[in-house]
């Protein structure tokens, strides 16, 4: 990106902010900058990361004292400081890494009585990140024989129209989808007014992780404006229908549900999770109205992992797309290194050898290395639930196809114009 062309866009933001009324952040007081020394935040192992700190309070600099502690991303403090603001500006070395990974930089200001915080990652020779996580050797085989058993028990379904949630450029139905012999999920089909039979090409949308209702139904109409359909889920079988009181019970007696049955990979609740992303792409294929040529899968944080795992899992995936996947290098927090969501506790008996055995056969890296149809990754480094260590884990094992969009400052969130994004390369690759 060209000076000039970064102004304009910079001058576009703030033209937008301000024809809403509203700043930058939103309708806060204060505002962080902060400016590592590399312009894409990312150094060389055994090079120092400098990072310019700016504090801002109505607009106006402020002159304060910074303290600051750095460490490994998402792991334990191993430098802190302090550092004067003038002018409300301050330049904080964060030393350096000899191995390849992210360090953190968490600031906390006082300022008129009031404790405000931030941190900026940065990454050194992140190319270079290796996931710790091993494959079995009967992995393939593994997957191979469970999805092949599953697919003896004959598709069910029922359909229901759903008129609220249907306009003038959709239709929307919730399905209730047999996923095996004891476990429905439920997911909301949302296709363009006046299909036509073999002409759309269909997108799977896993959820984020959680117990809830189902999220993305009114949003990112743009993918049945332009012709596709789209199944968006949930895993649970639990009606999205019900009311959010409902939601409350249920989450607080199952929220832990990334934990149940870990100890054995035939047994671990994400197994009939994994295997109803086949048989949904059983159900998006068995669409008169589906073009026999295209299928996408697209999700984000849970539902990026599951994205990535459906396209490995089922070579009629023809398009990938996945925003800061977890369930990636489940194990790394067992040797004190980076671990990916769920962020497993060695404190909480977590890493015993049977449930590191099941996180191997369920962790996302193994799928990747499985990935042929191109794929479109997307993360951020400030994120805290899906670190950059281990997206970069999935990204650096993928040997498919592969493009990416890296938002060093997002955490764990992508704008709107990112997935507007999305689509469009979903689009261009049609075939």
């Amino acid at each position: 990106m060209t000076t000039k062309t970064g102004l304009l866009l910079l001058l576009l933001t703030f033209f937008a902010i301000s024809m809403k009324g509203e700043n930058y952040p939103y309708r806060s007081d204060c505002l962080w900058v902060t400016v590592p020394d590399h312009p894409n935040w990312l150094y060389n192992t055994g090079e120092e990361a400098k990072v310019e700190v700016q504090f801002y309070k109505y607009g106006i600099p402020r002159d304060a004292e910074v303290e600051y502690s750095v460490g490994g991303d998402m792991l334990k403090t191993d430098k802190s400081g302090k550092v004067m603001l003038k002018n409300g500006r301050a330049v904080i070395n964060m030393g350096t890494s000899k191995t390849p990974g992210f360090r953190d930089l968490k600031l906390s200001v006082k300022v008129d009585g009031t404790v405000y915080t931030h941190h900026v990652k940065v990454g050194f020779s992140p190319e270079k990140i290796k996931p710790f996580t091993q494959e079995p050797k009967d992995f393939l085989s593994f997957w191979r024989e469970a999805v092949e058993e599953n697919q003896k028990i004959p598709m069910e379904y029922t359909s229901e129209k759903v008129e609220e949630m249907s306009d003038n450029n959709q239709d929307a139905y919730l399905i209730k989808l047999r996923v095996d012999r004891r476990h429905w999920l439920y997911g909301y089909l949302l296709t363009p007014k006046n299909m036509k039979e073999c002409v759309h090409p269909v997108v799977l949308t896993p959820p984020g992780a959680g117990v809830k209702t189902i999220k993305e139904v009114t949003s990112r109409p743009y993918y049945q404006q332009e012709g596709m359909i789209r199944f968006v889920t949930e895993i649970h079988g639990i009606r999205p229908t019900l009311d959010e009181r409902d939601f409350v019970d249920i989450r607080s007696a199952f929220s832990e549900y990334l934990e149940m049955g870990l100890d054995n990979p035939d047994h671990y609740y994400m197994r009939h999770v994994y295997l109803g992303l086949v048989r949904c792409i059983d159900f998006l294929c068995s669409l008169p109205q589906w073009d026999g040529r295209n299928i996408a899968v697209m999700g984000g944080s849970q539902g990026g992992a599951l994205s990535l795992i459906a396209a490995a899992l089922d070579s009629r995936v023809t398009l990938c797309v996945a925003n800061h996947p977890a369930l990636s290098d489940m194990a790394a927090g067992s040797t004190g290194q980076t671990s990916g969501y769920p962020h497993f506790k060695a404190e909480q008996g977590m890493y015993t050898e049977a449930n590191m055995r099941t996180m191997a056969y369920y962790d996302v890296v193994n799928f990747a290395r499985h990935i042929k149809c191109p794929t479109y990754l997307t993360w951020g480094f400030n994120d805290d639930t899906c670190p950059p260590t281990t997206s970069y884990s999935v990204w650096n094992t993928l040997a498919c196809e592969k493009e990416c969009l890296i938002t060093p400052i997002n955490e764990h969130w992508t704008s709107e114009a990112t997935n507007r994004k999305q689509m469009e390369w979903i689009k261009s690759r049609l075939r």
